[in-house]
């Protein structure tokens, strides 16, 4: 007898296996289905269990974390672990402004909050405006340079348009909601003011929750999180918990960036809007961009937020563990930060007590004035307030491992259209794309079958492919200097070998002569190279230790080298897995890899 099958949800397959189980019926025997009427009533019925099973299946999806495909289920359970998503970031620019005058008397003029300066980034113009009240002196000779309260040239500019919401306080029983009908606000820009009245100039300033370490009964604190719809929502305390709340009858004044996130990056070039009056005379200011605009970035993605949210809330806001500050890092300064590592000073080489170090991986475009404000906010509101005692927080730069890939696959040209050259620039379009998806992040591992299974998938004409890999690190050397330099690398080298040479460098220029270093055939000792002839010019120049993954160049002077950087190439001892440990991320050398063809006719008739 036909069975209905509960677990068979597709409307399709549901209408069958009605017409089976009716047609198992005698009464039904003999019955068309298909020319009655009772093919609209199993249509009916197949949609109805469809719908039905479709209903059950998301909302038993929604309930989780894990398995939620709504952003605001997402949202919801990332809420129940303590974690707060990311809004949108406003890109920020960092500028030199200088007003010139004739004026030698005015001591100071003000560069007012919000003011305003345009850049025209991919033929569209954008906004940028000051967060603060900036300050600049005269030098003497009628020329004022602005500067922030720390002394630095470089005024911070966000993107986006300044835009306020004012809300005025209910009666505390009614429960009263405050929206931010806004999806584009940058959290971050965000200022809460609560007037005493609706027509007081007098109010209390309300800071973020996040940036508070301590509340107590006098905290004036505030909280804001997205809603379901993609707008923000205001939370205050109850006044018993999280500090003083606004009272009934207050004003309360929201006033917020709303930007366009990623799309102001790389703005370069930049103009004041309007001009600063300096003994009854407008000046023009004087605008030079400090690098790249940057850190404009979208809302926190679905799958960030479910990443982040189980390890925020491990963290319980504090750091004792590695994986607590990388955690605690990302959740506060994604907008700037593509990925973190850290690491116990007891994990470090050589070992150092009493230290957490951390790796930061900054956005593209990121400037160094941008990235040591982030290191020093780290430092002083998390590492100070919720690290252990005694226990110091040390930055250390990511060390990029570049990948060498020489890779070689059986072509037939039978089963595509396509030259083997042509083959061959689309399997390194994959490897980018792989790299891309796969690697560039810290304790990302490189796996080598995965990579050559992608490739033999992208054409039936790639019959199969072999790849030979090697690391290469790099490093800046003082010309005209003997010097000595350790190359470190994240994995074990080859061991010496009697036919092929484990430690290669690019060319550079040693006594008039182009050379390079290789280790001598069956030995970890290096050597100087001349590239015309291969003659050893010097016959020891270091060494290399296989097991520590470690070349050392001693004596070191050369008086020119090929490209930016010396660079140094290493067989790994297991090609087929890099797993790069601590701050170093693995990346792929396009210039330094090869892919070739070998033609194999699959079908081509062979006589003996």
């Amino acid at each position: 007898m036909a069975v209905i099958q509960s677990t068979d949800l597709d409307f399709d397959q549901i209408k069958e296996n009605l017409k089976k189980y009716l047609e198992s019926k005698d009464e039904f025997s003999d019955y068309d289905f298909e020319a009655s009427g009772l093919s609209n009533i199993l249509d009916v019925l197949a949609y109805n269990t469809h719908i039905n099973g479709l209903i059950a299946n998301m909302a038993t999806n929604e309930s989780f974390l894990a398995s939620s495909q709504l952003r605001s289920s997402v949202i919801s359970h990332a809420e129940t672990l303590g974690y707060v998503s990311n809004s949108r970031s406003a890109s920020i620019a960092r500028l030199n402004v200088k007003v010139v005058t004739t004026d030698t008397v005015t001591p100071v003029i003000a560069l007012p909050k919000y003011s305003t300066f345009t850049s025209s980034i991919d033929d569209v113009a954008y906004t940028f405006q000051t967060l603060e009240e900036f300050e600049a002196f005269n030098d003497g000779t009628g020329t004022f340079e602005f500067k922030t309260s720390i002394g630095g040239t470089d005024i911070p500019v966000y993107e986006g348009i300044l835009k306020t919401k004012t809300f005025l306080v209910g009666e505390t029983e009614d429960e009263q909601v405050y929206v931010i009908p806004d999806e584009t606000l940058d959290t971050t820009t965000v200022t809460v003011s609560a007037f005493d009245t609706p027509t007081s100039s007098t109010f209390t300033p309300y800071t973020d929750i996040n940036n508070n370490v301590r509340i107590d009964r006098e905290s004036t604190v505030y909280i804001i999180r997205e809603v379901p719809n993609g707008y923000y929502e205001l939370t205050f305390s109850d006044g018993n918990v999280l500090g003083k709340a606004p009272s009934a009858g207050n004003k309360i004044v929201v006033q917020y960036i709303s930007s366009r996130g990623e799309k102001a990056n790389n703005g370069t070039v930049f103009t004041a809007d309007d001009g600063i009056t300096v003994g009854g005379i407008s000046y023009t200011p004087t605008v030079v961009a400090i690098g790249k605009s940057s850190g404009g970035s979208a809302k926190e993605s679905i799958s960030s937020i479910k990443g982040n949210a189980p390890r925020a809330f491990a963290t319980q806001q504090r750091l004792v563990t590695a994986e607590d500050y990388r955690a605690l890092i990302l959740q506060r300064y994604s907008s700037v930060l593509s990925d973190v590592a850290s690491w116990g000073g007891n994990d470090n080489i050589p070992p150092v007590y009493g230290r957490a170090y951390v790796s930061l991986a900054f956005k593209s475009g990121v400037d160094t004035i941008t990235q040591q404000a982030t290191k020093d906010l780290i430092k002083s509101v998390l590492s100070d307030n919720l690290a252990v005692m005694s226990i110091d927080t040390v930055f250390t730069d990511p060390e990029t491992t570049f990948l060498e890939l020489d890779t070689r696959f059986d072509f037939d040209p039978d089963q595509t259209n396509l030259t083997g050259k042509t083959m061959a620039g689309n399997i390194t379009t994959q490897i980018k794309a792989f790299v891309n998806n796969n690697l560039k992040k810290f304790d990302s591992v490189f796996r080598r079958s995965l990579l050559l299974t992608e490739i033999d998938g992208l054409s039936p004409a790639i019959l199969n492919s072999t790849m030979d890999v090697r690391l290469q690190q790099r490093f800046v050397p003082t010309l005209n200097t003997a010097r000595d330099y350790v190359v470190n690398f994240p994995a074990a080298i080859a061991d010496p070998d009697n036919t092929e040479r484990r430690i290669t460098t690019s060319r550079f220029t040693f006594n008039g002569d182009q050379c390079q270093i290789k280790n001598k055939l069956s030995s970890n000792v290096l050597e100087v190279v001349r590239v015309v002839d291969a003659l050893v010019i010097v016959d020891n120049i270091g060494s290399y230790n296989p097991g520590k993954g470690t070349v050392s160049i001693t004596g070191f002077n050369i008086s020119n080298f090929e490209g930016d950087a010396i660079r140094v190439s290493i067989v790994p001892r297991n090609e087929s897995t890099i797993k790069p440990l601590r701050n170093y991320l693995l990346d792929y050398d396009d210039a330094n890899s090869t892919t070739v063809a070998n033609i194999d006719y699959q079908n081509t008739a062979i006589t003996l």
